[in-house]
């Protein structure tokens, strides 16, 4: 990254923080409670002498001190970069609520009204902060550095502390002024909206990333123009329809590698977690609204949580088997992480509901109900993990050159996907 590239980014980090702070105090001037993370603050502002942003100031500084007694030795001098950044924001939220000082709605429509602008203010404020990608604010820092400390899930631990701030608030209010102030339910509809308005934009403004930084786009570029002789077959798969099945046996007919499962091996054994472990955090994305209340908070390209590390990892697994031959690889987003191959034929497997019942209960001697509920968790599973990670939906036709219903056989899936390889090697979109 050249010294242009980084003053542009911090440019944009404090733009990102200037707007970031509007959201904040046009939240806070509609009177319906504040942002989470500034409940603390906002309630103690309530009732001393100082303002918002200096409570905001002290309050960041205390967490950056709980992550220097966390962190111990990992705690790193680009972490004191904090500080600075603290200060700033603390002043913004000041200088932002002189700015405001008009807002004073008395309607409870137009509270609502202004709760909502406010809520999508610091959506683009976070958003701004992402693509910047060079400092963490320090609330996101200090639930970073609990989960780097003991291997614990960031969506879920982001959530606790968020909740912890509006109790502690609460309870503060109730022991200064003996009722609940700065607490309301515009704090539940902001820790709601953030997330989701942080990442629409995100996935609205995708291109803004290359436009503006150009190392970013280079990188782009080469990973395009790479030539990848081998052939691979990429397949999202319905559980129970056989999926798996069917990609090995299409790999030994076509003489190609298969892959599966044991890139848990292989992510496991780059990411140092235990392959027991991988499987538990695959398994454990369920929750889609868990992950869209935090989704903004996947703050930077320094931090990823052990999830994150480990689809990393399958993606870097993924790339290195699709450069060895001619090759099968089933599940983990295959379809996605390879778009830029050119020699990829991307194919999804679905099956009826009965019949993927019937597998089930065969396959993991199940009764009816219990195969029904095991088909429904995992589907479910597999489209949140594709969503989270790709911002795409699961099984939609547009992901893929080709979608076959499974229950037709396997001859017929076969042949579908040999006259598709050979369709596509006489359209020129496979190289060899």
């Amino acid at each position: 990254m050249t010294a242009r590239e980084k003053a542009k980014r911090y440019i944009i980090f404090l733009i990102g923080l200037l707007i970031n702070s509007l959201g904040v105090s046009l939240i806070t001037k509609a009177n319906l409670g504040t942002s989470p993370i500034s409940s603390i603050p906002y309630v103690l502002s309530l009732n001393f002498p100082f303002t918002l942003g200096n409570f905001t100031i002290v309050f960041s500084i205390l967490l950056i001190l709980l992550q220097l007694l966390i962190l111990r030795k990992n705690f790193k001098a680009e972490h004191l970069l904090q500080i600075p950044v603290s200060i700033l924001f603390g002043y913004f939220i000041d200088f932002t609520m002189i700015l405001l000082a008009f807002v004073n709605p008395q309607s409870y429509v137009v509270k609502i009204i202004d709760l909502l602008i406010g809520c999508l203010i610091l959506g683009f404020g976070v958003y701004i902060e992402v693509l910047a990608n060079v400092v963490m604010l320090p609330g996101e820092s200090f639930v970073r550095a609990i989960t780097q400390t003991w291997n614990l899930e960031f969506g879920t631990i982001k959530v606790v502390f968020d909740v912890s701030m509006a109790v502690i608030a609460i309870v503060m209010s109730l022991m200064l002024s003996h009722q609940v102030n700065g607490i309301r339910e515009g704090t539940i509809i902001a820790a709601l909206l953030v997330g989701a308005i942080a990442r629409q934009f995100g996935k609205q403004l995708s291109f803004l990333n290359e436009k503006l930084f150009p190392s970013v786009r280079q990188v782009r570029e080469a990973e395009k123009t790479v030539c990848v002789p081998a052939t691979v077959i990429a397949i999202g798969r319905q559980y129970g329809c056989g999926g798996s099945e069917m990609g090995k046996m299409l790999a030994e007919q076509l003489g190609y590698a298969f892959y599966d499962g044991h890139l848990i091996q292989e992510a496991a054994g780059t990411t140092g977690y235990s392959v027991d472990f991988v499987e538990k955090q695959e398994e454990s994305m369920t929750n889609s609204l868990l992950y869209d209340l935090v989704s903004q908070m996947k703050m930077t390209e320094n931090y990823e949580t052990p999830k994150d590390k480990i689809y990393e990892a399958e993606c870097k697994a993924i790339r290195e088997l699709a450069a060895k031959g001619d090759c099968v690889i089933v599940g983990r987003c295959v379809d996605q992480v390879l778009k830029d191959n050119p020699n990829c034929l991307r194919l999804f497997f679905h099956a009826s509901l009965s019949s993927r019942i019937r597998c089930i209960m065969e396959r993991k001697s199940l009764n009816e109900k219990e195969a029904k509920a095991d088909i429904l968790r995992e589907d479910k599973r597999r489209g949140t993990n594709y969503r989270y990670y790709t911002g795409k939906n699961w099984g939609a036709a547009e992901n893929y050159q080709l979608c076959l219903d499974t229950d037709l056989g396997y001859d017929y899936v076969q042949e579908c996907v040999k006259s598709a390889l050979a369709a596509m090697r006489s359209a020129g979109q496979i190289m060899k």
